[in-house]
């Protein structure tokens, strides 16, 4: 079998010249960079027409995983995290100790009369 000369052989179907710099149209955007506090840069480009208010101010940053700003000088701080809650803390924030002992009086009524205990 001989090895034949297919010319197109490990190309795209439609790649154009080499480099592939005709293709297209490049819409003009603009690159903003945002800092952790580690002093990592992140740029994020933007199309340039974009509102100044739709760019974000903070970012994830995807080296650290901190939060990244737009100021160099005075990155945003790490959030302050929540310890974790049982679900027992959570009905307390919501419940009074006497609103606890209402539901608990009206639960254990039903279940005896269910029971036949009443």
């Amino acid at each position: 079998m001989a090895s034949g000369g297919n010319a197109i052989r490990g190309t795209r179907v439609g790649a154009g010249p080499m480099g592939e710099q005709d293709h297209g149209h490049h819409a003009d955007r603009i690159s903003v960079s945002y800092w952790d506090a580690l002093g990592n840069e992140t740029v994020r480009h933007f199309a340039a027409g974009i509102a100044e208010e739709e760019i974000p101010e903070t970012i994830d940053s995807p080296h650290s995983g901190l939060p990244a700003g737009r100021d160099k000088a005075n990155p945003p701080a790490l959030a302050k995290a929540e310890p974790y809650k049982t679900h027992l803390a959570y009905v307390k924030e919501r419940r009074t100790e006497d609103e606890a002992e209402t539901l608990l009086d009206d639960a254990l009524q039903q279940l005896r009369e269910r029971r036949g205990q009443a």
